[in-house]
């Protein structure tokens, strides 16, 4: 009966000890985020800073009386800046179909479903120079599209 109290006592000391050495290790990966340049995530969808001179334009994605749709649906943006899709209302993706944007490359993947008000997905524009079409795929058939024009 003795021993069952030491276990326990050994285990919670475990637990606190890894946990502490957990928030050390997000402390000092946090402070080394913190001091790095800005720079373009490795994949569409993560948090993006733009291209120094660049800017972020959000596109709001919403669901509400007047339907489904992306405000604005019409973007200019320019090689370096951020697109960043925003869920204001509503369940919703953001797809550059390769069938409709053909002789592209480097399009973005399809995002997941965004469902939470405020959530975004960042697409840094690097593509090429055109016109490229979006859609959000449950709502295409609603009108849910839009159209970037990318400027050198």
């Amino acid at each position: 009966m003795k021993v069952r109290p030491f276990v326990g006592i050994a285990f919670v000391l475990a637990i606190a000890l890894s946990c502490s050495k957990g928030e050390n290790a997000a402390t000092t990966d946090t402070s080394a985020i913190a001091s790095a340049p800005p720079a373009a995530p490795s994949k569409p969808g993560e948090p993006a800073t733009p291209a120094p001179g660049r800017k972020v334009i959000v596109i709001e994605m919403v669901s509400d009386a007047k339907g489904n749709y992306f405000s604005p649906n019409e973007v200019e943006a320019h090689q370096g800046d951020v697109l960043r899709f925003t869920v204001k209302i509503g369940v919703h993706n953001v797809h550059f179909l390769p069938d409709s944007n053909t002789v592209k490359t480097g399009l973005p993947p399809m995002s997941d479903m965004l469902q939470l008000p405020g959530q975004t997905y960042d697409v840094p524009v690097s593509f090429a120079e055109g016109k490229y079409y979006f859609q959000c795929d449950p709502h295409a058939a609603l009108g849910m599209k839009g159209h970037l024009k990318v400027e050198d």
